[in-house]
């Protein structure tokens, strides 16, 4: 019997690669587009009582590192992505879930380098935060991209149970 995760993840190319890639991208420049449209920079708009929206200009990457360090962040992102990319197509494990693990990552990569060519910066706009105290400003690239990296980590876990399990039986 197959699972969704038993062999090697489908690449960049696959209809689940592409679709997943190109829907992050799209939601995230479409949210982006909003937020600039709607909110007042700088002005927090509470939702709830530890999330706001709060659209802010990040010259950093994540957690707004390297800002203002005149580090070539297209650079650096392109770098990013282009790993992304490769360790996806060497992947040997994973199936569909690892596939979609990578293009989260991937698509959260290309929103954010989006802004990064067009802008200078990436536009940022959820202010997870307790009280006056900022966790993170963050936009759904980002969160892309956590969740990207939180399917491969729970994959590699569950493969790892599963291959520890399979070998105990025999």
């Amino acid at each position: 019997m197959a699972s969704s995760r038993a062999g090697r993840p489908p690449g960049p190319l696959s209809s689940l690669g592409l679709i997943t890639v190109c829907a992050v991208v799209a939601v995230d420049q479409a949210t982006k587009l909003w937020a600039t449209a709607a909110l007042p920079a700088g002005r927090a708009i509470d939702l709830l009582p530890i999330l706001a929206f709060l659209r802010v200009e990040n010259t950093g990457i994540a957690f707004s590192i390297f800002a203002g360090s005149g580090v070539p962040l297209v650079l650096v992102t392109l770098v990013v992505t282009a790993a992304v990319i490769a360790f996806w197509l060497t992947a040997r494990d994973g199936g569909q879930i690892a596939a979609a693990g990578f293009a989260l990552i991937l698509g959260g990569a290309l929103g954010n380098l989006i802004d990064r060519v067009r802008l200078g910066y990436v536009i940022d706009f959820l202010w997870l935060h307790l009280g006056d105290r900022t966790l993170f400003v963050f936009n759904l690239a980002d969160a892309a991209i956590v969740c990207g990296v939180g399917v491969l980590v729970l994959d590699s876990l569950l493969t790892r149970s599963r291959t520890a399990e399979d070998a105990s039986v025999r």
